[in-house]
């Protein structure tokens, strides 16, 4: 009995039986056990194919950690998202960034957003800089088919469009929030498409038929399948919204909420919930679900005040609950179910993570900041080194270690005795306090060294992806012309009403040649007939603008509650022609020569299409 309990410690060839036989038998069933031990931690393949396991990550939009009933909201039933949770791993302290678009960003290269250029979420400011390596062109280049479904939020124009940054196939949006959920305008691959039915549930749809196309075609998936709720405008389906249109709250988030907007947000994370289910209904339809590594998470903590645990912060705050997130990761046969995590994570630490799971080289071109977490996932240590999680938003910085938090104001706060960040303790416990602003300090000095004002312009013309689009977000308006909402991401040009005013595109064209000129406009039949004439670096094209398309704004009819980010209405392109553009940056104008009406004309975009290169 000495001896075998010697064999389970894994010494068994340290032990010293009476019998020679039972050692020399004692030390090839400890060989074997290490050998099966080694294997059971490898990824699990399939038998016939040899293939590693899929990886499948879902991420919501705006959503907070107390916005599920596995974390302990009773205002909502997330059933699915709740099994994912309890048959995998809970990260019980995961941190992401304030906003959308750092998260991505940090998902996506291992690193701290500013790193990567990624200061803001429009107008250029979410762009992931170029020389960035992202989680898809590891996967890409280790044999993984590629596909990212839904909300972009890293860049639109080729070369930072998903297609250029290691995704095979992409269906979505790529600005920070849409504008309409319903049979809205999308991109697919670059070009323009109408979608189908609500939008989480047409994401939903292209990622599972992307995992049904590869596993016929026995090729490893890694599937990114990045959801637009619940981010504004509160719009979905009646069969979701029914049950909270009148409900009264069992939680509530206190002073400033808006109950009607907490019942719409409920409303969308249960069908969250619903396509969640689906997709994990499909891995078992396809026989996937032992050998698919599934991800769920948030981007940043909840869009407005309602219940989060206590938490202090939104967001937009660095503080616990404007970054903390929820985060679930199963692995049948590798990751123990109801595994909780205590130790801190980022979004830094995805990247990583699966490279080591799934035995893939990183091949870093540049040191990451994430940390692989493999060791706690498969429960293969104890110890685990003391490390410090920085969060940062418009200048704002707080820093997370295992037990406190040091704000963005310098105070400081031991989160498990004070989750709710209430108590100061930056007086009674100075060395901490001051250790942490010392870490702020030399992480500031890092991570902006050498950085200056944002000064890329937005590439045009490159031959992988000849379509280049240039949304309003993009341009600046000059004179009277101005956006049709506060929030740039899918507004578009009004109010252009003088030979003076002007649209202006920093654009930079990588190839020269003959690009064909599209501008998507709206204009009342009263207006119709103005000239407009559209320029760059000694290069012009001039039109006429003599069809009216006056549609009725959209949006309004599906919101739940009255809504901050602009609608939209159905855009229609005027070919303007084909002019010869040079290689090189320059200032892409449009603007009128004659107006016959009150307005020119409403502007979403204007596209440029490499026809022929030089």
């Amino acid at each position: 009995m000495k001896n075998w309990r010697k064999f389970r410690r894994g010494d068994a060839c340290q032990a010293r039986p009476q019998n020679h036989l039972l050692r020399i038998v004692a030390c090839l069933l400890a060989a074997l056990a290490s050998r099966s031990l080694a294997r059971a931690a490898e990824p699990r393949a399939d038998a016939l194919t040899n293939r590693p396991p899929n990886i499948m990550i879902l991420l919501a939009d705006d959503q907070g950690w107390g916005d599920l009933s596995v974390t302990g909201n009773t205002n909502l039933a997330t059933p699915h998202i709740d099994a994912l949770a309890k048959s995998g791993a809970q990260l019980e302290r995961f941190f992401v960034c304030p906003v959308c678009s750092p998260t991505r960003a940090e998902m996506l290269t291992g690193r701290y957003h500013p790193r990567g250029g990624v200061h803001g979420v429009s107008t250029g400011g979410e762009r992931l800089n170029l020389d960035e390596r992202t989680i898809a062109q590891v996967f890409h280049e280790a044999g993984y088919a590629t596909g990212c479904f839904g909300k972009w939020h890293n860049g639109t124009q080729y070369p930072y469009h998903p297609n250029a940054r290691g995704f095979d196939e992409y269906y979505g949006f790529t600005s920070g929030h849409w504008g309409i959920y319903f049979d809205p305008p999308l991109d697919h691959n670059g070009q323009i498409v109408q979608g189908k039915g609500f939008l989480a549930d047409d994401l939903t749809d292209h990622a599972m038929t992307f995992l049904a196309d590869n596993q016929q075609r026995n090729k490893p998936s890694f599937c990114y399948l990045a959801f637009n709720t619940p981010h504004t405008p509160a719009q979905v389906p009646d069969a979701f919204f029914s049950r909270f249109a009148q409900s009264d709250l069992k939680l509530l988030g206190g002073k400033g909420e808006s109950v009607p907007k907490t019942r719409a947000v409920l409303a969308m994370c249960e069908n969250l919930d619903y396509n969640v289910g689906r997709v994990l209904a499909k891995l078992d339809e396809l026989k996937l679900a032992d050998e698919t590594i599934v991800i769920y998470f948030s981007d940043n903590g909840p869009n407005g005040i309602r219940w989060n645990g206590g938490m202090r912060g939104i967001k937009g705050s660095t503080d616990e609950g404007g970054v903390r997130s929820p985060f679930f990761i199963r692995w049948p046969g590798h990751i123990r179910g109801g595994l909780n995590v205590p130790q801190i994570a980022a979004a830094i630490d995805l990247l990583p993570t699966l490279a080591d799971l799934t035995h893939v080289a990183t091949k870093p071109s540049k040191p990451l900041d994430g940390v692989s977490l493999k060791p706690l996932l498969l429960e293969e240590k104890d110890d685990w080194p003391e490390r410090m999680i920085f969060s940062h938003w418009s200048g704002k910085v707080s820093v997370r270690t295992q037990q406190y938090r040091l704000d963005a104001t310098g105070r400081l706060y031991d989160m498990p005795a004070d989750p709710g960040q209430q108590t100061n303790i930056a007086d009674k416990s100075p060395d901490v306090a001051n250790k942490l602003r010392a870490a702020v300090a030399a992480w500031k000095s890092d991570v902006f060294a050498g950085q200056t004002r944002d000064d890329r312009p937005f590439p045009v013309g490159y031959t992988q992806l000849p379509l280049t689009m240039l949304p309003a977000r993009d341009g600046v308006g000059h004179g009277n012309v101005r956006r049709s909402a506060q929030a740039p991401n899918c507004s578009y040009f009004e109010h252009w009403t003088a030979t003076s005013d002007q649209i202006e595109w920093d654009v930079e064209v990588a190839t020269p040649g003959r690009y064909e000129v599209e501008l998507w406009y709206t204009c009342a039949a009263a207006d119709v007939g103005s000239t407009i004439e559209i320029s760059m670096n000694g290069a012009a094209l001039r039109t006429k603008i003599s069809q009216a398309n006056d549609p009725p704004l959209r949006g309004k009819e599906h919101d739940r509650v009255p809504r901050e980010e602009s609608y939209v209405k159905d855009f229609k392109p005027l070919q303007m022609g084909t002019f010869e553009l040079k290689a090189g940056r320059g200032t892409l104008t449009l603007k009128a020569l004659q107006i016959t009406g009150q307005h020119v004309a409403d502007v979403r975009m204007v596209t440029l299409k490499l026809l022929s290169g030089d």
